[in-house]
């Protein structure tokens, strides 16, 4: 079966509990749950990768290729700092969607720059739980079909 990553940064194993007025309610279990539900009944299987630490993120985008056939992405905090990151996706053929939940364009200006938007197919912003529903039917139904032909 066809896979995909979910890949999660630092601090989304709060959500829930973390500032719900920005993050809402919902859990990192809530967002697996939704992307598994979405990805399964077009054939495909999720891997959920959460953490906290920088390198461990780099090491499951560098060893995507092969494996998988596109990464959902919330680099959360380091998609800001982050140019190891950059780099990581940049060195991989796979395609990556980064997610994040809230709006970074209209939060703190250092939050309103994305290190990795250049290097992704594209970027979901704003919409909560709903932008990982996006980003998975989109990785699904448009951007890896196009990338096989």
């Amino acid at each position: 079966m066809k896979q995909i990553l979910l890949l999660n940064g630092p601090n989304l194993n709060l959500l829930g509990a973390r500032e719900p007025d920005i993050y809402g309610t919902f859990t990192l279990e809530d967002i697996e749950r939704t992307v598994n539900e979405v990805a399964q009944k077009k054939g495909y299987n999720v891997t959920s990768v959460q953490s906290n630490h920088e390198g461990n993120l780099i090491d499951e985008i560098q060893g995507a290729t092969g494996k998988y056939e596109g990464i959902i992405f919330n680099p959360a905090a380091y998609t800001h700092t982050s140019v190891a990151l950059l780099d990581a996706i940049l060195a991989i053929e796979v395609p990556v969607i980064e997610v994040h939940i809230s709006n970074i364009h209209q939060r703190d200006s250092f939050r309103r720059q994305s290190l990795i938007a250049s290097a992704c197919v594209g970027q979901i912003v704003g919409l909560g739980l709903y932008g990982y529903k996006l980003a998975t039917e989109a990785l699904i139904e448009e951007i890896i079909p196009k990338r096989q032909k």
